[in-house]
């Protein structure tokens, strides 16, 4: 019998397990620092990430040499919101000697965890009017953004305000729907809700106009942590095509995640990526009507996919999983990333929540090497996405052809007039625009070997504005560099992408490189248009 003409895909859990993460949060709850902080007060564990070493701050003012194979991460860092005293404390440590844990206050606030949301949730079932309306099932409950409120008390101190939407259960209600339908505050110190004169907070829309399907109102979603790691092989013909370490939404990197994350992708055995990822993602509305804001990729909404379970976050599906963008609706059976099979291309595909935002995180994978990144745009019923807005999403592609070292970047436009090709070497850092009409592309190549992959941009992946910032950046590697550093904010200077910090005339002609790339979706309901809803660019290989 000949060998199988079909890819077989093998997946092996990576990384800590659910019980382990479990004993480091008990361990981090009882020990003696954090307890110095916490001992007496009322608080919460919002999140228990886990590190890489170069995800560790302190380890990222070094420069330290590239692994060629995935590593386990080495340290943890567990986030707490101490209510009684209105503030942020952290518990940092190495995995392996938990007891070597080290505690400290921040200045920030955190983005809230499905816990704390429910119990802001409970804090306006106890308003003596708003309360009615949830227990006479006049409204439910929602996410709703922004996720935090800025609400300043006398002494000049932020006090942590969560966001709870209130929405209308039934549209031909006799009862006045734009009372109903509206964004409470709920400070989370005084356990107290605010109502809003204009039924949201600032930032925020409520109105009797909604858009969007409604959301699955008792869907659970996975602490940020979360045991997610999986080591990927597809091989054909006894050949190996593809291997990866994939890494589900819930424990992706970055101060406010990336989505599904790829790490140390191979191609028929030679190096691509080390990190593949969307570690920024921001919207902007026309006229300000809501928003902006910096949104996260960590919080995982439901699929449907039906399959077997093969690592923790992560399902062999029999048939392509389905998100909000397949079937319309919030509801699915699978909170991870689906893995499937379609033609030539292996699938792998997360839905992510914020606020009232659904997003898709999708990678494919061809046979011929291809590597196809997607990213969509969704949301469920609220006020805000009714009006024209535009999102941003930033993928960061750190190349290692062959190596971390030894690549060049070449950029390509096609000569219309004499139909040959313009190669450029870019020696040094720099952003770029796409031009689609002279089909611009970009090549890193090994500078000793001459394999290559090709950047090709998405045709319907638009151009950058004032708030998108940019399309493509070329950048010498450096391990601090990640993410811009900002996490959740309305504030509009902040929420834009400050990628451009990072251009600073480096020589990257054979060196490591990073190409930041972003696509811009105009979502406006109104137009009448019939425009993709998923986005992103294609990486080919060239003389592998």
């Amino acid at each position: 019998m000949g060998l199988s003409r079909e890819p077989i895909i093998e997946v092996d859990s990576f990384g800590l397990d659910q019980e382990t993460i479990k004993k480091l949060k008990s361990i981090c709850s009882n020990h003696p620092s954090i307890q110095s902080y916490l001992q007496g007060t009322r608080h919460l564990l919002l999140s228990l990430e886990l590190l890489h070493p170069e995800d560790i701050p302190g380890n990222q003012l070094i420069n330290s040499p590239k692994n060629s194979q995935p590593r386990h991460p080495s340290d943890f860092l567990a986030t707490y919101y101490d209510y009684t005293n209105n503030r942020t404390v952290i518990a940092t440590g190495p995995i392996n000697n938990p007891e070597n844990l080290k505690a400290s206050q921040l200045d920030i606030q955190p983005l809230p965890s499905t816990e704390e949301f429910e119990l802001a949730v409970n804090i306006v079932r106890d308003h003596p009017e708003l309360g009615n309306f949830i227990q006479e099932n006049l409204v439910r409950p929602y996410r709703a953004m922004p996720a935090i409120i800025d609400t300043e008390v006398r002494n000049g101190c932020i006090e942590r305000t969560l966001a709870v939407g209130l929405l209308p259960v039934e549209e031909d209600q006799e009862v006045n729907r734009e009372l109903l339908h509206q964004i409470v505050g709920v400070n989370m110190i005084r356990r107290e809700a605010i109502i809003y004169e204009t039924g949201a907070p600032p930032s925020s829309t409520a109105s009797v106009h909604i858009c969007q399907p409604p959301p699955d109102a008792h869907q659970p979603t996975v602490r940020r942590g979360t045991a997610g790691q999986a080591q990927i092989r597809v091989s054909k013909g006894g050949k190996e095509i593809w291997s990866f370490l994939a890494v589900r939404p819930a424990a992706s990197s970055g101060i406010v995640g990336s989505g599904i994350e790829l790490r140390d992708v191979f191609y028929r055995g030679k190096k691509v990526l080390s990190r593949a990822h969307v570690p920024i993602l921001n919207v902007r509305y026309v006229n300000d009507v809501c928003g902006p804001y910096r949104d996260w990729q960590w919080q995982e909404g439901r699929i449907e996919a039906i399959g077997t379970d093969i690592a923790p976050g992560f399902r062999m599906c029999s048939t392509p999983a389905r998100t909000i963008l397949d079937n319309g609706t919030d509801t699915g059976n699978f909170l991870g990333v689906g893995i499937y099979t379609k033609g030539e291309e292996m699938v792998l595909v997360s839905e992510m929540e914020a606020g009232w935002y659904r997003y898709i995180s999708e990678w494919r994978f061809h046979n011929d090497g291809t590597i196809r990144p997607r990213f969509g745009f969704s949301a469920v019923a609220n006020s805000c996405t009714c009006n024209p807005h535009i999102h941003h999403a930033y993928w960061r592609f750190d190349f290692d052809i062959r190596e971390a070292d030894n690549n060049f970047i070449q950029e390509i436009n096609d000569q219309i007039s004499t139909g040959t090709s313009n190669f450029r070497t870019i020696n040094y850092e720099i952003k770029r625009t796409r031009d689609n009409f002279h089909n611009r592309k970009w090549l890193v190549s090994n500078k000793l070997t001459g394999e290559g992959y090709y950047l090709i941009p998405g045709k319907n992946d638009g151009k950058a504005d004032s708030f998108g910032v940019g399309d493509v950046w070329l950048l010498r590697y450096h391990n601090n560099e990640l993410d811009d550093g900002q996490g959740f904010t309305t504030n509009i200077n902040k929420a834009r992408a400050n990628i451009d910090k990072f251009v600073n005339s480096e020589n990257i002609n054979g060196k490591d490189i990073v190409v930041w790339y972003s696509a811009h979706f105009i979502h406006d309901e109104s137009s009448g248009e019939e425009v993709p809803h998923i986005l992103g660019p294609e990486l080919k290989p060239r003389n592998w």
